[in-house]
């Protein structure tokens, strides 16, 4: 069995530590552990009392995930809190640390609860797809009342001690050693003759909330505007429902036990626990151990202040990394603090930062038309436009002022980082760190190596990436890298569609189903159609050479609809609104292109849109995975999650395909191939080789 819980007796109190290393996980030899030291504890009349605590930094960090379908060794978790609640003898849990999931269950199951400052409890269940199985949806709710227990359970987000207290989740908040007041606190309740405070026995909270409808529908509307499409939500709220409404704490926990059992049979459950490990996995790069030498990031250098400098130098600011900023001139760089001082102002006005908070950072952000003002930044990131000979001048420039050591980087998000790396003395240090827009809201980070970035620099890069709150994905330096170079397939499928007989509006509407939070030609109006239009315009592309995807688009920019800058685009935005509206004449533009183009129209149905978007994509991905340009399928689940807001309950593009399974993704490419041919329809070769094995992309995750 797995972890051990330590038995001690001080005096009249008995002491249970439990001890599963790293973070005391309730694995069978925990469980078993708690069955005996309480038993044990029960049966020795010299103890009055039993506190519970964990060692080292976690109380319990919640249940063992890898026992997860597996044949359960020795007591149940339900086994566990029975006894505890059975208990003649008061319990008081002294959460010395993380109290997560499972972890906060037993503590919820504990009699009382003292906690250090700094310890977060929380339940991520959600997170994972799951719900709180062990009481957790039938005790909170009676502890703090049904609204306050569903913000709770249903965020799944941690809060600290005092937070807890204030809550009501705790009884008290202990400075100094958490065990000595844990068991000072239970020699106070001996002393009393306080009563014995089972949590499963408390009503006054329920009968406040019993027939307020009106709590459970803003809860299911709130979760269905945070989680679109996940299916555990619903599933607590229906479990919270039944401990207010049915009022029997066993009838509730029936309840619990069925949902919970309904979450674990999901396959939402299977692809959000895939997600839960991947973002672990691509910190691990295999060719730089985790020991390798990393610099220490304190200050960094931006270059450019538009929007993706601006947001970039708030990534930092967020964190209390000094930035100094430059622009081309002081009108520009006026206007881009200005920016980001109204960003934060904005979050102010919303409740989410005090004055004091944007002063601080404000008070860290310097402004510069100098660039030698760079000089001293640990780390210069470039944010100008995507020219790559602009590009390459401006490193030439970084190289000339940065100091020894500093890391030098492009935003780039597709250029050649090795033509950049060249223009400099160190290419060692330069690296790409693709942030996507808004980069101070954005979680992804791309960081991008050259042939030459040294390990030690994609070491930092990737420690800086964690620092700055993101998910750093490791890419190797191709077109696009790994995002963009599989998002320029499902465009472009998604621009032919359209010229075959679908509309805009169904291409994306059937996105939208799927789970996406924007079509592509919404994502088109929002990044602006002009960007493209007007690159073509001045590189001299003659209309005869324009791709046929690119025609209506650029036809609608003739027209000066650039999207929403103009309030019109593929669709229309009435004024201060982003919500677009279907417009006909788009509909109409569309089939006439078809005809210029001797395309004869059909109906297609929506198995084929979603297919012709979605196919591409992973084909793709399985040819930047041969190409090595990804280290593992679970490196481009998490940047097209991320990034590109592919929908976290498939658990990302590769993982959904080995659902789908790959023969039949395979079999449906073959067959476009035959229908419309063309480079996108060409089956990469791993994915051929996986289905002639019998394998799927998991396979290779070694």
């Amino acid at each position: 069995m797995k972890g051990t819980v330590h038995y001690e007796q001080r005096e009249d109190v008995a002491l249970l530590t439990i001890d599963n290393p790293p973070v005391n996980p309730l694995s069978s030899g925990v469980r078993q552990g708690l069955s005996d030291g309480i038993n044990q504890a029960l049966a020795d009349d010299n103890v009055k009392a039993i506190v519970l605590t964990g060692a080292g930094r976690a109380f319990i960090a919640g249940a063992d995930i890898s026992e997860f379908g597996g044949a359960a060794e020795g007591p149940s978790l339900h086994d566990c809190l029975n006894t505890m609640d059975a208990s003649s003898k008061p319990i008081i849990a002294a959460i010395n640390g993380t109290a997560f999931g499972g972890g906060l269950e037993v503590a919820l199951c504990c009699h009382y609860r003292v906690i250090a400052p700094a310890a977060p409890v929380g339940l991520p269940e959600v997170k994972l797809g799951l719900l709180p199985g062990a009481g957790g949806t039938q005790r909170l709710p009676r502890l703090i009342g049904a609204e306050k227990a569903l913000d709770f359970i249903l965020s799944g987000d941690p809060i600290p001690g005092p937070v807890a207290r204030e809550l009501g989740i705790v009884d008290e908040v202990a400075d100094g050693d958490i065990v000595d007041a844990g068991i000072a606190f239970a020699r106070n309740i001996v002393a009393q003759g306080s009563p014995i405070k089972r949590v499963r026995d408390e009503s006054n909270k329920l009968e406040a909330d019993r027939g307020n409808a009106e709590l459970f529908d803003n809860a299911r509307k709130q979760a269905a505007r945070r989680m679109r499409k996940r299916f555990a939500p619903e599933m607590i709220i229906q479990c919270v429902e039944a401990a207010v409404n049915l009022g029997d704490f066993d009838a509730g926990m029936a309840v619990e036990a069925e949902n919970f059992a309904k979450c674990l049979k999901h396959p939402q459950r299977e692809a959000l626990i895939h997600m839960f490990f991947a973002e672990r996995e691509v910190a691990k790069i295999p060719d730089v151990p985790k020991d390798t030498a990393t610099q220490n990031i304190q200050t960094a250098g931006v270059i450019g202040c538009g929007t993706m400098g601006g947001g970039i130098s708030m990534s930092f600011l967020n964190v209390g990394i000094p930035v100094t900023v430059l622009e081309m001139d002081q009108e520009a760089l006026d206007r881009g603090i200005s920016v980001i001082k109204r960003n934060y102002d904005i979050q102010v006005q919303r409740g989410r930062m005090s004055e004091a908070d944007v002063d601080a950072r404000m008070g860290i952000l310097t402004g510069t038309t100098n660039i030698e003002d760079l000089g001293q930044a640990d780390v210069i990131i470039e944010a100008i436009y995507e020219n790559i000979d602009v590009k390459v001048e401006t490193f030439q420039k970084m190289d000339a002022v940065a100091k020894p050591g500093a890391v030098l980087a492009s935003n780039t998000s597709g250029l050649d980082i090795d033509k950049m790396a060249d223009a400099t003395s160190r290419p060692e240090a330069v690296i790409g760190l693709h942030f996507f827009s808004p980069a101070n809201v954005m979680r992804l980070l791309e960081v991008v190596r050259g042939d030459k970035t040294s390990k030690e620099t994609i070491a930092t890069s990737m420690k800086l990436g964690k620092t700055l709150n993101k998910i750093a994905v490791l890419s190797g330096n191709a077109p696009g890298f790994i995002g963009n170079r599989m998002l320029a397939r499902y465009t472009s499928q998604a621009g032919e569609i359209i010229l075959q007989g679908a509309t805009p509006y169904q291409v994306d509407n059937v996105l939208l189903q799927f789970g996406m939070p924007m079509g592509p030609f919404q994502m088109n109006d929002l990044v602006g159609l002009d960007l493209g239009w007007r690159a073509r315009k001045l590189g001299g592309v003659k209309p005869e050479d324009v791709p046929i995807t690119a025609r209506v688009a650029d036809k609608l920019c003739e027209m000066e609809r650039f999207g929403q800058k103009t309030n019109r685009g593929f669709y229309i935005y009435p004024e201060g609104s982003r919500a677009g509206q279907a417009d006909p004449e788009v509909v109409e533009i569309v089939e006439q292109t078809s005809a210029e183009l001797g395309i004869v129209r059909r109906d297609i149905d929506d198995d084929e849109v979603l297919k012709r978007c979605l196919y591409p994509l992973i084909n793709e991905g399985a040819r930047i995975l041969e190409d090595g340009i990804a280290i593992r399928p679970c490196d481009i689940d998490i940047v097209y999650i991320n990034g590109y807001g592919f929908p976290e309950v498939t658990g990302g593009p590769m993982f959904w395909a080995d659902q789908q399974g790959l023969d039949n993704i395979l079999a449906d490419i073959k067959r476009f191939q035959e229908e419309y041919g063309g480079e996108a329809w060409e089956p990469a070769p791993l994915l051929e080789r996986l289905v002639a094995e019998g394998k799927s992309f998991a396979s290779l995750q070694g």
